[in-house]
């Protein structure tokens, strides 16, 4: 025994050291894997020489490594990833081949989100996004994650209105409105702000990424170039939380969201405080969040193949529809001179329209009825023009949607495939857990995936790495050519099913 003590004692000592200073030189990495480290960054993209500027349009970058895996969250203040508006197709070609040289980051990595505000960006924006997300990546340093939900449900409501026939509009400038008795129901809107908050180890916010549906389509008085209501949400933001902070709003499923009071004609249309609400109801969500370590970050990114509309029956359809619309129009003997005041008067006064009351009186006690006969005519008269003016605002909606399914079509018959091929991610950072899809989703496609999800924390951006524009429901698809969503759609019906498990899958592989 006493040989063995003595044996072993020289074996501890020497082999002490040794140890130490592996546990050291391995220290580093470590603690390297087990934080999850991020840097923001935002480049000016406004093109100021489209005409008068009233606030900036951004591209903002976050950059975020765990271990080997890198990830970048890129978000466009534009309509949208291709397709339409100034970002051509090769945005998103140019923008992940210059990462991979440049920062070695997998272009299925890279996740660009618009936020489909209408505003005017450079020609050179693609260079502009690589710009920043070089200088997020020039930043990196340890951060700490929080995930929270907010809730707004004053800003927005569902533009998609059920008729009492059973057919469904939307509301646009595009077109008129229906009268008032004729509308049943409207659709449903997701109040829910998801929040992905991103501290530094000091306390300090680095970045805040935040999803919300409603189309950002507001604009500001005098029409002037604007990042719209996510730009002004994103200022109240990062004001209150510091000149350090970034604020990158995600477009969610706002495909039939519209903003409040969309066809307002008594006061001017403004983003601002539509934003600002917006800002505040994030900022008291953010303020409950707590953050804490954790490194998880993973990404999945497949390629699905979804069927493509034929529309050729239903063009036939709407265009037997148009025939007899245009048919049923017929003369009348006023005109718009004559029509207003005679509508003004005849609601006015129902009983006594044409003069005073004392006049029908002092008539009907010596038989007379000329007044009567009067108002008889000019009801007929009036009736039969306002049923010329619903038929031609009718006619106004069919024919604009009619424009959308030709277009379509003519896309398809040249396409020569019966598939659309839509870049699916699904992203995990700490408990925030993200799916994205390229086109316009209805609200109600996010609704259901929220309440699928095996993930508590899931939230769903439309608008993501291409375009591909509006993505309904398939009931919402047995409208087509009612209303724009299910007109300026490529898709068939089985589209949804499809996209809505292979979204669950990935969700269950994060």
């Amino acid at each position: 025994m006493p040989y063995v003590r003595c044996a072993l004692r020289p074996f501890a000592i020497t082999l002490g050291p040794v140890v130490l200073l592996l546990l050291a030189a391995l220290a580093p990495d470590r603690a390297a894997a087990e934080s999850l480290l991020a840097g923001a960054a935002k480049v000016d993209i406004t093109d100021r020489q489209a005409g008068p500027v009233n606030d900036p349009l951004y591209a903002k970058a976050l950059v975020l490594k765990s271990g080997d895996t890198q990830a970048v969250f890129i978000t466009i203040d534009a309509v949208a990833i291709g397709e339409i508006g100034r970002i051509g197709a090769d945005f998103l070609p140019t923008v992940r081949s210059g990462l991979e040289e440049d920062l070695g980051i997998a272009p299925a990595n890279v996740l660009a989100n618009a936020s489909h505000c209408h505003g005017v960006v450079r020609h050179d924006v693609a260079q502009l996004t690589i710009q920043a997300v070089l200088a997020a990546a020039k930043n990196l340093t340890p951060v700490r994650v929080g995930v929270g939900i907010g809730r707004e449900d004053r800003i927005m409501e569902n533009r998609r209105l059920k008729l009492k026939s059973g057919r469904t509009i939307d509301v646009r400038h595009a077109y008129a409105l229906p009268p008032d008795d004729e509308v049943a129901e409207v659709g449903p809107i997701d109040p829910e702000i998801g929040i992905l908050r991103l501290d530094r180890e000091d306390g300090s916010t680095l970045a805040v990424v935040y999803n919300f549906a409603c189309h950002p389509i507001q604009g500001v008085p005098g029409g002037a170039n604007t990042a719209d209501l996510v730009g002004y949400a994103s200022n109240v933001i990062e004001e209150n939380l510091g000149p350090g902070t970034i604020a990158l709003f995600l477009q969610g499923c706002g495909g039939d969201i519209n903003p409040i009071d969309y066809k307002d004609v008594d006061h001017p249309r403004s983003a601002e405080p539509l934003g600002n609400r917006l800002g505040l109801s994030a900022l008291r969500a953010l303020r409950k969040i707590e953050c804490t370590s954790d490194s998880r970050l993973q990404l999945l990114n497949e390629t699905l193949a979804l069927p493509r509309g034929d529309r050729s029956a239903r063009i036939a359809e709407l265009e037997s529809q148009q025939e007899r619309l245009l048919n049923s129009l017929q003369g009348t003997s006023l005109n718009l001179k004559t029509f207003l005041p005679l509508v003004v008067k005849y609601n006015l006064s129902s009983e006594f329209p044409s003069y005073y009351s004392h006049r029908y009186l002092h008539d009907d006690a010596l038989g007379r009825r000329e007044l009567r006969d009067l108002d008889k005519e000019n009801r007929l008269n009036l009736r039969a023009y306002m049923r010329n003016i619903h038929t031609m605002e009718e006619l106004t909606r069919l024919r604009t949607n009619l424009a959308l399914l030709r277009k379509h079509q003519a896309s398809l018959v040249d396409s020569g495939k019966r598939t659309v091929d839509v870049e699916i991610m699904a992203v995990r950072v700490g408990d925030f857990s993200l799916l994205t899809f390229p086109g316009e989703l209805t609200v109600e496609i996010g609704l259901n995936l929220k309440r699928r999800s095996p993930q508590q924390r899931t939230f769903v951006a439309g608008y993501t790495n291409g375009y591909i524009y509006y993505a309904p429901t398939a009931e919402q698809l047995q409208n087509v050519g009612g209303a724009q969503e299910d007109s300026d759609c490529i898709l068939a019906p089985a589209w949804q099913e499809l996209f809505e498990d292979k979204a669950i899958e990935m969700l269950e592989r994060l």
